[in-house]
């Protein structure tokens, strides 16, 4: 199977992760539109058009499936997608609520959402795990957080500074929270030490692999081939890239 991956930026890079951890695909084709990240703070009808770009790139490769790894693309382009595309399209946002549902059945835990402005402003989340029957959710916008990842900030003062502006005026400490951007598992460890290792932390990543293999019959590949594009500067993506991936 040959899927097709797609996000803003280089954030994305954490659901490969999961996918190739996975060994369920044959082949992966990874588009990052690093030339116009990020996607959080635009309208969404730039989101939408950026998306059906990204897919017609895609779609040259003859790809089995897309799997739209931005939270911001998955909440304002998911549906404009699926009309477009003739391959099924796997976006974020259900996975992730799917994800908690498994893991933390008590519904009156506060949760949290941490997402783009664009992501948080859709509603989605709320709105889905509302459905789901989770009573305590709190969202909040935390953009600053994308371009760190963008820059390979990780750790330190910088970080740091900026996890306390955003969680420091939190009333309750969250039991769980959702990961509403793919840049946010390469931070997700000191999003944790911040709350002390306490929360229960949602991944993009591992939660799309979770529905799919509820979804799907996925085979076994010992091997998966992968290729790295972008739409500004593909080398210094793929050695992004080939720094934090750990190949079969």
């Amino acid at each position: 199977m040959r899927v097709g991956v797609f996000d803003s930026g280089i954030g994305g890079l954490s659901v490969v992760k999961s996918l190739l951890d996975s060994h369920a695909f044959e082949e992966i084709i990874y588009f990052g539109d690093t030339a116009r990240v990020p996607y959080g703070v635009k309208d969404s009808e730039t989101i939408i058009r950026y998306s059906l770009e990204a897919l017609a790139f895609l779609r040259e490769f003859d790809i089995d499936m897309l799997i739209v790894a931005c939270n911001t693309a998955s909440a304002h382009a998911l549906e404009a997608l699926r009309q477009a595309a003739d391959v099924d399209v796997i976006g974020v946002i259900e996975p992730g609520v799917l994800a908690l549902e498994n893991r933390l059945p008590d519904k009156n835990s506060p949760i949290l959402v941490i997402g783009t402005k664009a992501t948080t402003a859709s509603g989605q989340y709320p709105a889905l795990l509302k459905e789901h029957g989770y009573t305590h959710i709190q969202s909040l916008a935390t953009g600053l957080l994308v371009p760190l990842v963008e820059e390979g900030i990780f750790h330190g003062s910088l970080l740091e500074s900026a996890l306390e502006h955003y969680f420091s005026s939190l009333a309750v400490k969250p039991k769980a929270i959702i990961l509403g951007c793919t840049h946010f598992p390469l931070i997700a460890k000191a999003i944790s030490a911040y709350f002390n290792h306490e929360p229960l932390l949602i991944h993009s990543g591992e939660a799309i692999m979770q529905h799919l293999k509820e979804r799907y019959e996925l085979d076994y590949f010992p091997q998966t081939h992968i290729q790295y594009f972008a739409s500004e500067n593909p080398l210094a993506l793929e050695k992004v890239a080939k720094e934090w991936l750990t190949h079969p």
